[in-house]
């Protein structure tokens, strides 16, 4: 099948470590935001459904606007210093909102501005730091192991985020909340800057003009079908992710009174799949063929949302076991995706693969935050879950024409 196991541990890569650390820890600061900052407009401002939507529409909304050029300016600069910048960038705005909101200067508006230029700075990390790893791996056999170890990560947080981002809203008030994702932050600056691996410069004679850079990038994930299978599903997988989530949190809230500590419990709980994937992942890619294993695990991920539906109000055992269905296959299907993803891309076009990735995948989830939030207010948010679910169960079919499924072992980098 593949040689995962025949290359030396990614353990002993001490600059590898201090990266996974301090992405590990900004990733269980994102997971207290992701939940604290909805509360906050909800709980300070008394939000309605369409307000809620369109803060998660501008938390994601940068992506679909900014990802590709960002990307065409990754590659051309040192990953490194533009990922100092914006984790700078995102500590200092998560502090302003609990600061403002003692000094009695917070309102909605200025929560959904300062969303979305943390969404802005979120876009320039986010299509750093997968284009960093390679620098730092350097051995393609690796790619594996590292993609397994950062989803274990997210899983992680995924796991304790919520939860704790739950208690700490209960306790504090969301807005105070944020200040330990702004300390996630601060931990994740100082990890980069103790890496002592140089990044190789970018060569100045590759650049070209930005929109052939952004038409090349284009060009290879649209043309190579494997990427293109990956980017349009995940797509959709992302629209259907973020928009059972928010339309869940507002079902919660609204509709069954759920308190924020109950809501973390449920999603932390669930998030426990998510790790047990990532988890597992490396092992059973090593055991099964990889498409069949990506069909099964895209195939929970996408059917997960229907156990929702057929719930009756209040069940939270049926709630839990469906984020659980859809974390579960999430962890095993994202260390597959970032794999291949790797492996089928040059070091020269990474940013801009990255970049084209994120513009459709977190571009899926932008609309899907701003669905959500409109089709709850339109019809109710059990009739607008209901909808959702249905809608994500018709991709399975998709899945069965993808050349991904088809894949019996990761392609040779």
């Amino acid at each position: 099948m593949t040689t995962l196991d025949q290359a030396p541990t990614l353990w002993r890569n001490r600059d590898f470590r201090r990266f996974w650390f301090g992405e590990s820890v900004s990733l269980l600061g994102t997971q207290i935001t992701t939940l604290a900052l909805p509360l906050t407009a909800i709980h300070a401002f008394g939000a309605t459904d369409s307000q809620v939507g369109l803060l998660r529409f501008l938390q994601l909304a940068p992506y679909l606007g900014l990802a590709l050029i960002f990307g065409v300016w990754v590659d051309r600069a040192r990953r490194r210093r533009v990922m100092l910048g914006a984790n700078l960038v995102r500590m200092v705005l998560l502090a302003m909102i609990p600061t403002l909101h003692w000094l009695d200067l917070l309102d909605l508006p200025s929560l959904l501005l300062m969303a979305c230029a943390i969404g802005i700075a979120s876009v320039l990390f986010d299509v750093s730091w997968m284009s960093y790893v390679p620098a730092l791996v350097e051995d393609p056999r690796h790619y594996v192991e590292a993609s397994s170890k950062l989803g274990m990560s997210s899983s992680a947080a995924d796991v304790a985020g919520p939860g704790l981002a739950g208690l700490l809203v209960s306790w504090l008030t969301a807005p105070v909340a944020l200040i330990v994702d702004a300390c996630s932050y601060a931990a994740s600056v100082v990890s980069l800057l103790l890496i002592r691996r140089p990044e190789p410069r970018p060569d100045p004679a590759a650049r070209r003009h930005l929109g052939v850079e952004l038409r090349d990038g284009l060009r290879w994930v649209l043309g190579t079908p494997l990427l293109r299978a990956l980017a349009l599903i995940g797509c959709c997988c992302n629209f259907s992710m973020v928009t059972v989530w928010t339309m869940f949190l507002l079902y919660g809230t609204h509709d069954l009174h759920l308190g924020s500590r109950t809501l973390g419990v449920i999603f932390a709980t669930a998030s426990v799949g998510g790790l047990i994937g990532a988890a597992s992942a490396r092992r059973i890619i090593g055991r099964f063929p990889v498409g069949r294993v990506y069909l099964v695990a895209q195939s929970m991920l996408l059917l997960g949302p229907l156990l929702i539906v057929v719930a009756p109000g209040g069940w939270v055992v049926l709630f839990v076991l469906s984020f659980f269905v859809t974390y579960l296959g999430l962890g095993v299907a994202g260390v597959i995706i970032v794999s291949l993803r790797q492996s089928s891309t040059p070091q020269a076009m990474m940013g801009r693969m990255t970049a084209v990735f994120r513009t459709l995948l977190f571009g899926g989830g932008a609309l899907g935050g701003l669905t959500a939030g409109l089709l709850a207010d339109a019809v109710g948010a059990h009739m607008a879950l209901t909808i959702a679910a249905v809608a994500s169960a018709a991709v399975v079919v998709a899945l069965f024409f993808s050349p991904v499924s088809r894949l019996r072992s990761l392609p040779v980098p």
